[in-house]
């Protein structure tokens, strides 16, 4: 299924993080945090401004980004969790030490 959101929202994957202490201690599910970074499915259109003019949206599909712990609203799509935010609920795009917008692998 294909999902495309309206005006500055964003679909958001999010990232899973290794779930294991530098020890070698599994933690379950149950007790691990969910991650707060992601990579970018689908963004809208942009933003409508008052003088009825369209911003579009600084993030683009496949950034990688940083998000607020309660940010957006979690949605299952076959099966599989993504996050549905404002653009404004993205905190920042992370960025390789060259400078380089981080990339999916």
């Amino acid at each position: 299924m294909k999902i495309r959101p309206l005006h500055d929202r964003v679909i958001v994957k999010r990232i899973e993080q290794q779930r294991q202490t530098a020890s070698g201690i599994v933690i379950p599910d149950t007790a691990a945090e969910k991650p707060e970074q992601g990579e970018v499915i689908a963004v809208g259109p942009g933003k409508t401004l008052d003088d009825g003019s369209v911003r579009p949206l600084q993030v683009k599909v496949g950034d990688h980004v940083l998000f607020g712990k309660y940010a957006g609203q979690t949605v299952k799509i076959d099966g599989e969790e993504f996050l549905v935010m404002r653009e404004d609920d993205v905190l920042g795009i992370l960025e390789d030490k060259q400078g380089e917008l981080k990339k999916a692998a």
